[in-house]
């Protein structure tokens, strides 16, 4: 496949969930808009777990005297993950130094920017399916180091979505897709229901729509101290991915199916209006534009909002009653349908991968079988990641049908229904973060009213076709 090929990653029913297992997807294709209607796939029976500990990789060889440089994603509950490697480094003898952490954003900027100069000395680095199609010169395909018996467990859509030019350019940590959290405090306010209904003339319920979002976020701000309607992460990728699941559900594309940008369509029009909106009536906090995922998650914690759109991971953080006060409190939904009858659903996977400069790639790629492994997958998911294994959700469903907490187990059914209907990745071109860092400017200056929502998309849209046309996109 070219290199410059467009592909559209959907992830089928249960390829990543143990109880609802699909058949494979086909191979990456180019891209196409999802259905209006999106066909269900029938669930298989489902997994059982084992009935046995979860099992670790990764630690059948020695490696004494080598020290591996890591670049991880930090922060939040990504930390949790690396207590782990102790026990890794005692059963090999190598060492691991973590040289570098940073968000999503700031990994990929220091992996470029190393990689482009060739002072990347790293052995396993982050990686993610939507950012490692850039990263590709730099590394080293994985399909040498980890047998078929070693990856059948994962989650065969995912690993597909990680495959470009016949090479597996990195192996999977969690997969996540968003979803509402909204206040049942809030929400089940009977003086709040009366007011809502005699206001908006429909009942005060979880939104289903984009438009009832709006009105929800509308209706709360300034109901209590301090509460603000919603919020979104409001630069780097973040808004420019928040503005193409929107942009999606309303019937509109980033890109054609010739590449060339699609987004300033009314569609588009209509989305970036939609977050200029929310930020003229003062229904999102002031200083928006400048939040990423740790600050909106926060915000949604400390009870400030009152309907948000988050990650599945950061369920397990919510529902801690000593660091949250949303802590049984919260509810959740799955993603808003627009106009163009099409339910949100922006997704993908982090993930781990080895530098091609690496001189240490089998020790490497022996952590990344024991960061990957169904035990510390297992813990992690604890935390409220997605697992990308199928025996690691046999797990959780086990467990969840053994908790007190009801959410628990109607978190993982709502991920069963969104992963199997809802889920689009973005462009799997090696373009995606140069073109979101034109993008996100524009939506920048359109929501703080310094461009109009069609002037500030038409100045990204002939940005973006530029820098494609000189990529070579056109030339075909």
């Amino acid at each position: 496949m070219s290199k410059h090929k467009l592909f559209a990653s959907l992830f089928a029913v249960g390829a990543v969930l143990a109880a609802c297992a699909a058949p494979p997807s086909p191979a990456p294709q180019a891209p196409q808009p999802p259905a209006a209607e999106p066909t269900q796939a029938a669930p298989a029976a489902p997994a059982q777990p084992s009935g046995d500990e979860p099992k670790v990789a990764g630690v059948d060889r020695r490696f004494d005297g080598v020290t591996l440089r890591a670049a991880f994603i930090g922060g939040g509950q990504y930390e949790k993950m690396y207590e782990s490697i102790k026990d890794w480094e005692a059963a090999t003898g190598a060492k691991v130094e973590i040289v570098y952490k940073g968000d999503g954003f700031e990994i990929d900027k220091k992996l470029k920017t190393d990689f482009a100069a060739g002072t990347g000395d790293y052995d396993v680095v982050w990686d993610h399916t939507s950012f490692f199609s850039q990263y590709i010169p730099f590394l080293e395909p994985l399909e040498n180091y980890f047998t078929q018996e070693e990856l059948k467990d994962f989650s065969q859509a995912i690993l597909k979505s990680a495959t470009r030019d016949g090479h597996l350019w990195l192996i999977p940590r969690h997969a996540d897709i968003s979803v509402v959290h909204y206040r049942t405090d809030l929400y089940g306010n009977e003086q709040y229901k009366a007011e809502f209904k005699a206001k908006y003339g429909y009942d005060l319920a979880p939104p289903e729509t984009w438009k009832q979002f709006f009105d929800h976020a509308e209706f709360f701000t300034g109901k209590e101290p301090g509460l603000f309607g919603t919020n979104f992460a409001g630069k780097e990728e973040a808004l420019s991915g928040r503005f193409y699941e929107i942009l999606v559900a309303n019937g509109g594309k980033m890109l054609d199916e010739n590449f060339k940008p699609a987004f300033n369509s009314e569609a588009g029009v209509k989305t970036a209006q939609f977050f200029r909106e929310l930020y003229a009536r003062k229904l999102v906090p002031a200083d928006m534009t400048s939040l990423l995922w740790d600050g909106v998650a926060n915000n949604f914690c400390q009870g400030n909002i009152a309907v948000h759109n988050e990650w599945f991971g950061w369920y397990s953080y919510f529902q801690d009653p000593k660091n949250c006060k949303v802590a049984g409190k919260f509810d959740l939904i799955r993603q808003p349908v627009g106009e163009g009858g099409i339910r949100s659903g922006w997704a993908g996977a982090h993930a781990f991968s080895i530098p091609a400069s690496s001189k240490n790639k089998e020790a490497a790629a022996a952590l990344i079988k024991f960061l990957t492994s169904e035990k510390i997958m297992y813990e992690e998911a604890k935390l409220g990641f997605l697992p990308v294994r199928d025996s690691v959700w046999a797990r959780l469903i086990a467990d969840a049908a053994k908790s007190d907490n009801p959410l628990d187990k109607k978190r993982l059914e709502i991920a069963q229904t969104a992963i199997a209907n809802d889920f689009f990745a973005p462009p799997l071109i090696a373009e995606w973060i140069p073109l979101t860092n034109i993008l996100t400017p524009k939506l920048q200056a359109i929501m703080l009213g310094d461009l109009d929502a069609k002037q500030g998309l038409d100045e990204a849209a002939a940005e973006v076709e530029k820098m494609l046309a000189e990529a070579g996109y056109y030339n075909r």
